[in-house]
């Protein structure tokens, strides 16, 4: 390959082309079916289909077939079939992933910005879905075209782009069974919808958390009652469910307590987080917008890395029953609901831990109230297979090539459900899971960004590795 033409060709065509998409996906208020559940009606789901589905055809890329998939009932997806180039294995298969739906508004944007308004500035496209995950179909074909741009050989190429993933991934499974004949056996899966922890050189992510996340909800009266006559009679729905939380997490310390939600952490696992935690120092928490006086949690930068990517960890993300401050008067309400997100090692099966955590909360609830725990989003974490050599030296070689640095291997905090789903399906293959979730690039929350130019070398990198893939049995 030749390095300088292949990213010329890359930046071209991301400034000229994508970029420009990349504005119009923004707009599209296309939000995840968990947080959407009338999608099908408002036809956002549609419109980013059709923008990036529409795209993808206009690309010169001989032989690439490309169909809307439509299972009744379910989200859509995209599927592509690109055959090989220039003496690429037929019988091989690459297999290139991507999400198209986006996560709720979230309160919080700076002045000028908004989840469905695109700006670019500093060299970041900001809003939602951007970085998370539109750009991820633009950057396949990118680094596909870019090989072929120069005549070089690459295997059997498949691209699924889905559009359920915020919402756990409950449609793919279908979508894998149906489409099973016609994706083959992979034996290189690429996932561009992950983190990097700093945008100075390529980051490859080697194990994902997974998730137990449902709605805690304790009923202590059929309607509100003035706090003067019932307190101290009627007990706090509020209390309930902090003594049921108690049974899950230190208050303390926010250590997730059952034994059955923690994991023995792999020592390679270990000594790839000593590495990291050694290259980006006291970056690894500097990277959040803590509040005046707010401290880290953990006593180190090792461990504060262990607790994002291989340790149990509870988020209150929602709560029902409780008015605006406004509106508040002195009244014991009836009850209280919290959205909990439970974040469970990589090797914890997710269903088993969402009933875990199903049989603790509502067992004996204090003071009999009525309590039910419903799980929503149940996901398995993924723990990668080791490294093949070959990928290990071409992912190094695009790293150096295309930042001047070396590839470093992390472990990423968020659920990528489709990773255990082909880790289960395709136990040989070989992965590749990268992003640009960068720092401050804030996913899922307010100013999410997408890097360009640290986007623009990954899609370079993207394509040495698709060549390197051909090379390792030339």
């Amino acid at each position: 390959m030749n390095h300088s033409r292949a990213q010329q060709f890359i930046d071209e065509l991301w400034m000229d082309s994508i970029v420009p998409e990349l504005v119009e996906y923004i707009k599209i208020p296309n939000k995840s079916p968990h947080f959407d559940h009338d999608w099908a009606e408002h036809g956002y789901m549609e419109d980013a289909v059709k923008l990036i589905a529409g795209w993808c055809e206009r690309q010169a890329i001989d032989g690439m077939s490309l169909e809307v998939v439509r299972l009744e009932g379910r989200t859509p997806l995209i599927f592509m079939e690109i055959p090989p180039h220039a003496g690429g294995s037929a019988d091989d298969t690459i297999l290139l992933y991507g999400h198209l739906d986006k996560q709720p508004e979230m309160t919080g944007w700076a002045d000028g910005l908004g989840p469905w308004i695109p700006v670019i500035k500093d060299d970041k496209l900001y809003g939602r879905g951007g970085a998370d995950d539109g750009y991820a179909a633009f950057g396949s074909l990118a680094a596909i075209m870019a090989l072929r741009e120069q005549g070089l050989p690459h295997a059997r190429c498949v691209v699924i782009i889905e559009a359920c993933e915020e919402s756990g991934s409950y449609d793919l499974p279908y979508y894998i069974d149906h489409l099973s004949g016609r994706i083959g056996t992979p034996s290189l899966v690429i996932c561009l919808d992950s983190g990097a922890g700093n945008y100075d050189q390529l980051w490859l992510t080697m194990s994902l958390r997974g998730m137990a996340a449902g709605t805690l909800r304790a009923d202590v009266l059929t309607e509100g009652v003035h706090s003067g006559y019932a307190s101290g009679v009627v007990p706090s729905s509020f209390r309930v469910l902090r003594q049921l939380i108690g049974r899950l997490e230190d208050g303390a310390t926010g250590k997730i307590i059952p034994d059955a939600l923690h994991a023995d952490i792999p020592e390679q696992r270990l000594e790839q987080t000593r590495r990291m935690a050694d290259a980006l120092g006291d970056a690894v928490y500097e990277a959040y917008p803590f509040a005046d006086g707010t401290q880290p949690m953990a006593e180190d930068n090792f461990n504060r890395l262990l607790n994002r990517t291989w340790r149990p960890a509870l988020s209150v993300t929602g709560v029902d029953g409780m008015p605006p401050l406004d509106s508040a008067g002195n009244v014991l309400r009836p009850h209280t609901a919290l959205k909990l997100s439970l974040r469970i090692p990589p090797t914890i099966d997710g269903e088993e831990a969402s009933q875990f955590v199903k049989q603790l909360l509502e067992s004996d609830p204090p003071y009999n109230a009525k309590v039910s725990f419903e799980a929503d989003q149940a996901a398995t974490g993924w723990n990668a297979p080791d490294i093949a050599p070959w990928l290990h030296n071409a992912l190094d070689q695009a790293s150096n090539n295309f930042y001047g640095q070396p590839v470093m291997y992390m472990g990423e905090g968020g659920t990528i459900p489709f990773m255990a789903m082909l880790g289960d399906a395709f136990p040989q293959a070989q992965f590749m899971i990268t992003g640009v979730l960068g720092p401050k690039s804030n996913a899922h929350g307010p100013n999410e960004f997408l890097h360009i130019p640290f986007a623009r070398k990954l899609t370079a990198c993207v394509a040495q590795v698709l060549t390197a893939h051909h090379e390792r049995q030339a």
